[in-house]
């Protein structure tokens, strides 16, 4: 019985050694990308967010159509009656009713 737990913590020991291994991080390949890519991938990056953002708030909110935010933005109420409008980053940036401006009548 005594060798039976050796035998079986032996096996622990080596199962957690094992564990230890393979959750060890390697950085094989360090690349320091060009910061021209950076910036591109972050402007691709945040249009992407942004065009979701507004995509799932065409179909969940709904749009205020008298009404655009304080840099023309198109505004939209949430189902707790907030208004927000979509930045440039994709994030929602809730605005109260009084900074909102009337849309402009187009003429042609």
């Amino acid at each position: 019985m005594n060798s039976f737990l050796k035998a079986i913590c032996f096996l622990l020991m080596m199962g957690m050694s094992t564990l230890s291994h393979a959750q060890e991080k390697r950085d094989t390949l360090k690349i320091n990308p060009d910061p021209e890519i950076e910036k591109a991938a972050k402007k691709v990056g945040n249009k992407t967010a942004e065009i979701a953002a507004k995509g799932a708030a065409d179909v969940a909110d709904k749009v205020y159509k008298d009404k655009v935010g304080p840099g023309g933005q198109k505004i939209y109420i949430d189902n707790r009656s907030r208004y927000f409008y979509i930045n440039d980053k994709g994030r929602k940036v809730y605005v109260a009713k009084s900074q909102l401006k009337d849309k402009p009548i187009r003429k042609h």
